[in-house]
Formats: structure tokens, C-alpha cells, sequence
């Protein structure tokens, strides 16, 4: 699934983004130019939940 994630703004934001998401057992990509973050391995909630917990604000795509 695909997150707008609005305030990842450099390199550093996506490695925290893709680090909590592999933490909590699935994988990242991150679009920066999109500020999009492709999810997959966790269910919609608790993807939100983790990238929330790393700092960032996550909104359906």
C-alpha cells in the first residue's frame, strides 16, 4: 500500500521511514520527490502506527 508522508524531506528521513518499517517486519520504498512510501508486509494500521512512531505524519494515499 502507498502513504503520503508528507514531511520526509531528505535522506536521513528516508532511512528512519524504511529502518522502523523493516523493524516492524516489512519493507519500504520511499519516493522522496513524491513523498510517497510504498508499504508492503504490514497491514495498512500498523504501517501508519510505526512510520508515526519514527516521527512523521502518514495519510492514505
Amino acid at each position: 500500500m502507498k502513504l503520503i508522508v508528507s514531511d520526509m524531506t531528505c535522506g536521513h528521513c528516508r532511512s528512519t521511514v524504511e529502518k522502523a518499517v523493516a523493524e516492524a517486519g516489512g519493507t519500504a520504498a520511499v519516493d522522496l520527490e513524491r513523498k510517497e512510501v510504498t508499504v508492503e508486509g504490514l497491514d495498512p494500521t500498523r504501517a501508519a502506527e510505526v512510520i508515526r512512531a519514527a516521527g512523521f505524519d502518514p495519510k492514505p494515499a
